[in-house]
């Protein structure tokens, strides 16, 4: 079972249209960049083909909330994907599943079962990566519109005290990830001092 392409088009096209573009870090990009971690991460967690569909999916609808709210945005992408995915084919016990995914990615994580854990690490990916501190950046500057007296030092505390509280689930993440978070976070602590 495949995620339907007409169905990736119309949730990308969503994002597109309706996402503002001041959301410089929760736009159509951060998108696809969880969906295709979730398929490398499910794949190195011996995923079968169907939960990685379920993967896919829940990486695909898990910000589409954010075209009507900011805050709370994980409920109403539930919402979305209750309405649409029956249309995909999608039966109840799926969607409670890809909910139950989207929902795990709500900080602070709190990821029940192996998907669960496989998203949230495809979420936050990047925290263990060379582009940490770009991506890092980009979230600043979206939450920095949405709140002007948010600073650049208020916001270094906050992203040291997230990284600090953050951990990885997966044996991936643990492998490939961990290493670069901790040395992103030095850096932070570091240039903080």
């Amino acid at each position: 079972m495949h995620i339907k392409k007409e169905m990736v088009d119309f949730v990308i096209q969503l994002l597109k249209n309706k996402i503002p573009e001041t959301y410089y870090y929760h736009n159509v990009e951060h998108t696809l960049y969880v969906m295709n971690n979730v398929q490398v991460i499910g794949r190195a967690e011996s995923c079968t083909h169907r939960e990685i569909m379920l993967l896919k999916t829940a990486a695909l609808w898990h910000d589409t909330g954010y075209i009507n709210i900011y805050k709370g945005h994980e409920e109403e992408s539930c919402k979305l994907s209750r309405k649409y995915l029956p249309g995909y084919g999608y039966r109840d016990t799926e969607i409670d599943l890809i909910c139950g995914m989207i929902m795990a990615t709500k900080i602070p994580n709190n990821p029940q079962n192996k998907l669960e854990e496989i998203i949230v690490d495809a979420d936050l990916a990047y925290l263990g990566t060379n582009m940490a501190a770009t991506l890092a950046n980009n979230l600043f500057r979206e939450l920095k519109i949405l709140n002007p007296r948010l600073t650049k030092e208020s916001w270094n505390k906050t992203e040291i005290d997230f990284l600090q509280s953050h951990r990885y689930y997966t044996n991936y993440c643990l492998k490939h990830r961990l290493p670069n978070k901790i040395a992103y976070l030095d850096s932070l602590i570091n240039a903080n001092k």
